[in-house]
C-alpha cells in the first residue's frame, strides 16, 4: 500500500453555524452548534487515508479529552498514530463559523501543535519513500525540518502553505509541491497577481504549484505548464475541509505512483464532493467514490 507521513496540526473544532458571517464587532444570532475533529494536519491524514494510503501521522496533542478523542478519531481512519506526542499543553482549537453558503472564517488556538518540533520531523525511523505532506499550522522550523529529511529520504515532499504567510527561501529551496489557494499564493510572494507569484516561486526553487480556486477548480503550474481542472457543480454545505480535502488526495495518488496532473484531477474531484456535508472530514469521500466521480 502507497505511504503517507503527514507531519501537521491535529485540533478539535466547535463550529457555529448561521445565516451569515458576521462584520467586524458584529454579533449574529440564531447559530448551531456542533464539535468536529479537525487540524489541518490530521484532516490531511484522514483525506489521505480514506483515498486509500497507508498513512503515519507526526504531532502534539494535550493532556485532555480532546487529545483522547482525537486520537480515537485518527485511529478508527486506520492511521498510525504512534508517532503523536501527548504534551503539556492543550490540544489545539478552532473556532468556526459558517455562513448558510458554506464560507466560513476560522480563528485557531495552536495549544499542543506548537510543540511539534524539528525532532519529531526527524524521520529517520521510518523506512524511505513515500510522500510527506505538512502545513504550516505548526513551526515554520519543523516545516523546513520535516521537508529536508523527507527530500533526503527519498520522499515527494508536499506542503500546504495554510495559514497564509511568507515562505523562508530555506523552504522553497528544498522544491516542495505547493498546494495554496489564491490568497495563500499571494501572501507566500507578496505579488499581486496569480501569474507573478508562480513565477515568483519558481526563481525560488519551489516545485510544482497547485492553486485551490473553490468552486473554480485548481490550477497546475508545473515548469512552462498550466492546466486548469474544473469542478463539477455541487450544493455547497460547508466548505472547510475542501482544502485539506484536497491536499490529503493529492498526496494518496501521488503515493500510488500517479503523476501529478492524474493526481491533482483526483484532488480536484474529492475537494467537490467533500463540501456536501457539514464539518472538516464529514464528506471526505473514500477512494470508490473518487474514482467515480472521475469516471463520470
Amino acid at each position: 500500500m502507497s505511504r503517507v507521513v503527514v507531519v501537521g496540526s491535529i485540533n478539535v473544532d466547535l463550529v457555529v453555524t448561521a445565516d451569515r458571517l458576521p462584520r467586524p464587532g458584529e454579533t449574529v444570532l440564531g447559530g448551531r452548534y456542533a464539535r468536529h475533529f479537525g487540524g489541518k494536519g490530521a484532516n490531511q491524514a484522514v483525506a489521505a487515508a480514506r483515498a486509500g494510503a497507508s498513512v503515519v501521522m507526526v504531532g502534539a496533542i494535550g493532556p485532555d479529552s480532546f487529545g483522547d478523542e482525537s486520537l480515537e478519531a485518527l485511529m478508527s481512519e486506520g492511521i498510525d498514530v504512534s508517532r503523536v506526542r501527548r504534551v503539556d499543553q492543550p490540544t489545539g482549537m478552532a473556532i468556526i463559523a459558517v455562513a448558510g453558503d458554506g464560507e466560513n472564517q476560522i480563528v485557531v488556538a495552536q495549544g499542543a501543535n506548537a510543540s511539534v518540533s524539528t525532532d519529531d520531523a526527524a524521520l529517520t525511523a521510518l523506512s524511505e519513500g513515500g510522500v510527506l505532506l505538512t502545513c504550516l499550522e505548526i513551526p515554520m522550523a519543523t516545516v523546513v525540518a520535516a521537508v529536508a529529511t523527507g527530500t533526503r529520504l527519498g520522499m515527494v515532499s508536499i506542503v500546504n502553505p495554510a495559514p497564509a504567510q511568507e515562505l523562508p527561501a530555506a523552504l522553497l529551496a528544498l522544491g516542495p509541491i505547493l498546494t495554496p489557494n489564491e490568497a495563500e499564493l499571494l501572501t507566500a510572494t507578496g505579488a499581486d497577481g496569480i501569474d507573478e507569484a508562480i513565477d515568483a516561486l519558481a526563481r525560488a526553487g519551489a516545485g510544482a504549484v497547485v492553486v485551490t480556486r473553490g468552486a473554480a477548480g485548481a490550477l497546475l503550474a508545473d515548469g512552462s505548464q498550466r492546466i486548469e481542472f474544473p469542478t463539477r457543480a455541487a450544493q455547497v454545505v460547508d466548505a472547510t475541509g475542501a482544502g485539506d480535502t484536497f491536499s490529503g488526495v493529492l498526496a494518496a495518488w501521488l503515493a500510488d505512483g500517479q503523476p501529478l496532473s492524474a493526481a491533482t484531477a483526483a484532488a480536484t474531484a474529492a475537494a467537490g464532493l467533500s463540501v456536501s456535508r457539514p464539518g472538516a472530514r464529514g464528506g471526505m469521500p473514500v477512494r470508490k467514490a473518487i474514482e467515480a466521480a472521475l469516471a463520470d
